[in-house]
């Protein structure tokens, strides 16, 4: 699918007018020591003709932007965002590009307008777990080239962090250990992770014979865990399994407070590999691969003048540590 962008001559149409790969115009002005001299001279000949240039400057000019990237985060305090920010932003330093970071704080209309406001000062835009509704972030994807980090939608570039098998490890493992009762301790609700890590943790128990309740937390805070104790310990649950790690630390703190120990009285696991104490049990996290391969897609698409539906997937795994045993009578 091409972008509509009116009047702008892509690197695909130079490729095709100069009878070469896309790559190969790709590296004329980014890795000329590649190329013969022939081939440059040609190639640059043929862009001039069609009036193609990739300086900043040059189509800033022609399109009313710069080499400018727009990276919009649901919560940019979340422990889970920073990583993926860095590896947006140095992927795009490497490849010439700057970075602008806006805070959606889970509000799908602040990022809906955070994206109107970006549109005239980007070339595109990566969108970590977005909230809005699919068809907003569609019609965006017409006016803007999007990649997207944690958000399913056909037909837009995409990376997601498959959360929900290191989810399913973790309650195999429990049951395992004898637990027969879990809670799942839910995320945002516009979140197409939680909704991916809830399934995961209630299908895996259902195949494994054992119950599972769940205790939505709205937020993913420290101070919603430690909200949710009296609930969690209604539900006659013996483990806990949290949609992220910072939840999991409230939880944790809200257990001790009340004089209980983890794991002896209950078990604990996390989502997200997020450093800070205790060393929770946790599912593996891909989030600087996913920041990189999610800048690598934009960029691309944005060289080649088009987007194509590409959906690239990172597996996780469970990290054991020490925050669950045998439940105590089991013990």
């Amino acid at each position: 699918m091409r972008f509509s962008n009116s009047g702008r001559v892509t690197i695909l149409q130079v490729a095709e007018a100069a009878g070469v790969d896309r790559s190969t115009v790709s590296r004329v002005y980014n890795q000329p020591e590649m190329l013969r001299e022939t081939t440059i001279e040609r190639v640059k000949s043929v862009a001039m003709e069609l009036g193609y240039s990739p300086n900043p400057a040059a189509r800033a000019l022609r399109t009313g932007r710069m080499e400018n990237i727009s990276l919009i985060v649901p919560d940019i305090t979340n422990p889970f965002i920073p990583p993926i920010t860095l590896a947006v932003q140095k992927e795009s330093a490497n490849k010439g590009y700057c970075v602008f970071i806006g805070n959606a704080d889970e509000d799908p209309v602040h990022e809906e307008k955070l994206l109107s406001r970006f549109l005239d000062q980007v070339s595109g835009a990566i969108l970590v777990s977005p909230r809005s509704h699919s068809s907003v972030i569609e019609i965006m994807a017409q006016r803007l080239p999007i990649v997207l980090i944690n958000r399913d939608i056909q037909e837009i570039p995409r990376v997601l962090i498959d959360s929900g098998k290191g989810m399913a490890m973790a309650v195999s493992h429990l049951a395992h250990l004898g637990h027969t009762r879990l809670a799942y301790i839910g995320g945002p609700p516009q979140s197409w992770a939680n909704e991916e890590r809830r399934r995961a943790v209630f299908r895996a128990a259902g195949e494994l014979g054992i119950s599972c309740v769940e205790a939505p937390a709205e937020a993913a805070s420290f101070s919603a865990g430690t909200q949710l104790i009296d609930e969690l310990l209604a539900t006659g649950a013996t483990a806990f399994l949290a949609f992220d790690d910072v939840l999991a630390q409230g939880i944790y703190f809200g257990i001790t407070e009340r004089g209980f120990d983890v794991p002896r009285d209950f078990s604990l696991v996390g989502c997200d590999d997020i450093p800070g104490l205790p060393l929770l049990t946790t599912v593996s996290s891909q989030s600087i691969l996913a920041g990189k391969m999610a800048t690598d897609l934009l960029i691309d698409s944005l060289l080649l003048g088009e987007r194509s539906d590409v959906c690239k997937v990172l597996e996780t795994s469970l990290i054991l540590r020490n925050t669950v045993a045998p439940p105590r009578a089991a013990s």
